[in-house]
């Protein structure tokens, strides 16, 4: 079986965001075996040590909504390929995470993205500006998701259609207009 390893296929420079001084991109194209082909690109700026990496689908799919009924404790395993485009939408717990202007792509599952979700309400709460009883209700909901003990709902957003998730139980949508556009 030959070895499946990252093709180097562009390389490019850009400005730091951070210190505006100019540093190289490498995007590779990787062939997932369950996925097909995707795109990661990385930099390093040298000078601030900002860093950039994103992935994306290398074959687009046109603008789609994927959402997953997440009902078994195994569900929370799904692949999620989220390009830097990408929302993710959990409306049961209150999640809504949206792509800015720096936003990164990346390569998780959907048990990863509660993680991530967990952290930050961790953090958010650290910070003192949420009631203490919010957090403690915010995070209880998160993880019981997390351990198969809530039903939700685990929606991927891509206008451009460069993200997917790889599971059985994945279901394919057009987008409304409003979310070709980005509005709620």
């Amino acid at each position: 079986m030959p070895e499946n390893k990252p093709r180097k296929i562009l390389e490019y420079t850009v400005e730091c965001p951070i210190c505006r001084h100019n540093f190289k991109i490498e995007e590779f194209l990787y062939d997932m075996p369950l996925d097909g082909k995707v795109i990661i690109s990385t930099g390093k700026c040298g000078n601030c040590g900002y860093r950039w990496n994103d992935v994306r689908l290398a074959e687009i799919n046109g603008p789609r909504k994927i959402v997953v009924d997440v009902r078994d404790p195994n569900d929370v395993n799904a692949l999620v390929i989220r390009s830097s485009t990408a929302s993710i939408v959990i409306p049961e717990l209150g999640v809504e995470i949206t792509p800015g202007p720096a936003s990164l792509g990346y390569i998780t599952t959907i048990e990863g993205v509660l993680l991530d979700v967990l952290d930050k309400i961790i953090f958010l709460c650290q910070e003192g500006e949420t009631p203490p009883e919010t957090c403690v209700k915010k995070k209880k909901m998160v993880e019981k998701a997390r351990n198969g003990e809530i039903p939700f709902t685990f929606i991927l957003i891509d206008p451009e259609g460069a993200s997917t998730i790889v599971s059985d139980k994945a279901r394919i949508l057009p987008l409304e207009k409003k979310e070709k556009r980005g509005e709620k």
